[in-house]
């Protein structure tokens, strides 16, 4: 079996033909992370964007301090383009090293298989648990985490983009598994991270994350044990 893998994942690295990435290369790469972190987490931070935008106005009209949206949106766009510029720098990596099929392609099934493994396991970890407490119940969150001001405002979108990112940021990991651009990944990755961040933190929730988590770890050792690819 070990030999079985070992060939598998030395004729991957064989098909790959490196060609060392220009500042172009990685410019363009990071703006492509960069547009899928913000398709894949718009929707789920939705719910408190527009809470933060609701309690604003409310504060607007009785004359009261506030900032707006945009000041609020802009922390987390901060915290995305962190990751992205991370993630940007690991796809370089690995291209560099000849683990990618092609400069948008996914990696072998070992190393897939290990990522799905290590992601499937976070999710039953209790930093998970901890993100999306603090993603399923915003206004808990605002309430006890409210600062006033623009400043105020850029620091709680920070702090909670960390929480957002922090439930689901192995599974972003996941696109190196399917190929960088598989849209139908991506698609995947964003409805289940609206649907992980709405379900109430209750017994229920817990058990689709931890199921999720299950079925990662063992599609993951499928991969590395049969050489299987997605």
């Amino acid at each position: 079996m070990s030999d079985q893998i070992l060939t598998t994942s030395v004729d991957h690295m064989a098909m790959v033909q490196v060609q060392p990435w220009n500042v172009m290369d990685f410019v363009m790469t990071f703006v492509m992370w960069v547009v899928m972190m913000i398709a894949m987490m718009v929707p789920a931070a939705a719910p408190m964007i527009l809470l933060f935008a609701t309690i604003n106005r409310k504060n607007k009209e009785r004359q009261r301090p506030f900032a707006p949206t945009i000041v609020f949106l802009s922390g987390y766009l901060l915290v995305w383009w962190g990751f992205a510029l991370l993630v940007t720098l690991a796809q370089w990596g690995l291209h560099q090293g000849a683990l990618l099929s092609s400069m948008m392609g996914g990696v072998g099934p070992v190393i897939g298989g290990i990522i799905l493994i290590v992601a499937g396991i976070f999710q039953w970890t209790p930093l998970k648990s901890v993100c999306l407490k603090h993603c399923r119940t915003p206004l808990d969150h605002l309430m006890s985490h409210w600062r006033n001001g623009s400043q105020g405002a850029l620091f709680m979108g920070m702090e909670h983009g960390l929480f957002c990112l922090g439930c689901c940021w192995f599974l972003m990991a996941l696109m190196f598994v399917s190929g960088v651009m598989n849209l139908l990944w991506m698609a995947g990755i964003a409805i289940y991270v609206l649907i992980e961040k709405v379900i109430p933190q209750c017994t229920w929730g817990n058990v689709v994350t931890w199921a999720v988590g299950g079925v990662m770890v063992a599609w993951g050792g499928w991969m590395v044990f049969g050489g299987h690819g997605v």
